[in-house]
């Protein structure tokens, strides 16, 4: 009997995560109350709540560019603006507490709701490049603003506050990391519950529609202006509630957080994770999160395996980390993902060699090139210490890496294979 060609991406797509169930945002409520009493340390708390923060970040941004089609290179802007707004409130609310801390992101989600509004008014009436170019020329002025006006963004010092100074909230002042753990965590439930039902209405449709083919859009008589500018100012809102978390955890806000590099981060971010999923952001959120905050302690140029990561999944994985997993939903529904076991175990060893030794070979050369006069002694990898201007841990990395990406391609005739097998429809696998 034959059987429609179906598309091994598409068809995972559409049950990776069944989000319209009730299941997994009760696991994920779960999972964020058990770890701080896995991760305990003040250090973990602060990743976690920096993780969580870029998450609600990254889904506000994903409004714009997974589901409606607007590519931004300025929306750190209303993340900022909903950060700095916040702290003045904050700073008010010291002098005569009238309301408790966890109130404070709504103020936040407004005000860059109101900027958003404002902007999107002009930005939005054209899309593709001419939009993308806007967002960057209003980014760079409102950087710019920045350091000029003194009196609501502090200029270059930034501004600073004291989140223990509002109204305690049930006996919690906010002074112990875990308690802003615990609000920050209440929040991301909150905005990402909120984002997901966005893009379950009309509206959230409708964006979809624009951003796949606004000329039919427009034929069916919908203004995919309009329909641009309330996904903007939705995502400005959500933007906003991660600049005011970020008021809240950090208790300083800086020209960084609304420039262009706070804005290519967060699009890295979305695009690592995976554009046009809903949970994409939140995996790219998680893994960058990781790499800049864990990775950056063993390594000066954590940011080039970042760079070299992202380039690497916009080329072989243009779907992002999302797309990869999602590709494996159908093999598993047909009963053949064991297709996949022997080709993955056999390239697991030459690659994770080839990712070591290629590192190695990136640490030498940084060490060689910036190490003082005299320190010629290094360590990687914890334990394996030598003489990094000798040529032979040069030699023996590149050798290695060489050895190890031929085995790769040796290889992967054999990984095509079996998974041509494993996504064919029709009988399951032995």
């Amino acid at each position: 009997m034959s059987t429609p060609s179906t598309n091994p991406l598409t068809a995972g797509t559409s049950r990776l995560i069944p989000l319209n169930h009730a299941l997994p945002w009760i696991i994920a409520a779960v999972v964020l109350l058990l770890l701080p009493v896995i991760f305990d340390s003040r250090g973990a708390l602060t990743i976690m709540n920096q993780m969580a923060i870029t998450i609600v970040f990254a889904l506000a941004y994903n409004m714009l560019l997974g589901q409606g089609g607007m590519l931004s290179f300025g929306h750190a802007v209303y993340m900022g603006l909903g950060g700095f707004f916040s702290m003045h409130v904050l700073n008010w609310m010291s002098d005569d507490p009238w309301l408790p801390l966890p109130v404070l992101p709504i103020f936040g989600g407004f005000f860059g709701l109101l900027f958003a509004f404002l902007i999107g008014w002009f930005s939005t009436r054209r899309a593709g490049t001419t939009f993308a170019m806007i967002s960057l020329g209003v980014g760079q002025l409102v950087a710019s603003m920045s350091i000029i006006i003194v009196t609501f963004f502090g200029g270059e010092e930034g501004i600073s506050g004291d989140r223990t100074g509002m109204l305690p909230f049930f006996g919690w002042d906010f002074g112990q990391q875990q308690e802003v753990y615990y609000l920050t965590s209440v929040w991301l439930l909150i905005a990402a519950l909120g984002m997901y039902l966005y893009s379950r209405t009309p509206m959230g449709r409708l964006a979809n529609a624009v951003r796949d083919n606004e000329e039919r859009a427009e034929f069916l008589g919908y203004s995919q202006r309009n329909v641009r500018w309330i996904s903007f100012c939705a995502s400005g809102f959500f933007a906003g509630i991660a600049g005011a978390l970020f008021a809240i955890n950090f208790e300083i806000l800086t020209e960084e957080n609304l420039n262009l590099a706070t804005s290519g981060q967060i699009l890295l971010v979305t695009f690592l994770g995976g554009v046009g999923f809903f949970i994409g952001p939140i995996i790219g959120a998680i893994v960058f999160t990781l790499l800049q905050t864990v990775l950056s302690l063993h390594s000066e140029i954590w940011a080039l395996y970042v760079g070299i990561l992202f380039v690497a999944t916009v080329m072989f994985f243009p779907f992002g980390l999302t797309g990869l997993l999602a590709l494996h939903v159908l093999p598993w529904k047909l009963g053949k993902i064991g297709y996949l076991v022997k080709p993955y175990a056999k390239m697991a060893v030459p690659g994770l060699v080839f990712v070591l030794s290629s590192a190695a070979v990136l640490e030498i050369l940084f060490h060689v090139r910036h190490a003082g006069r005299g320190d010629n002694e290094m360590t990687i990898y914890w334990w394996l210490t030598f003489d990094s201007h000798s040529p032979l841990p040069m030699i023996i990395g590149l050798v290695l890496a060489g050895v190890s990406a031929y085995a790769l391609v040796k290889l992967a005739p054999g990984l095509k294979a079996a998974w041509d097998e494993a996504t064919q429809m029709g009988e399951a696998g032995k």
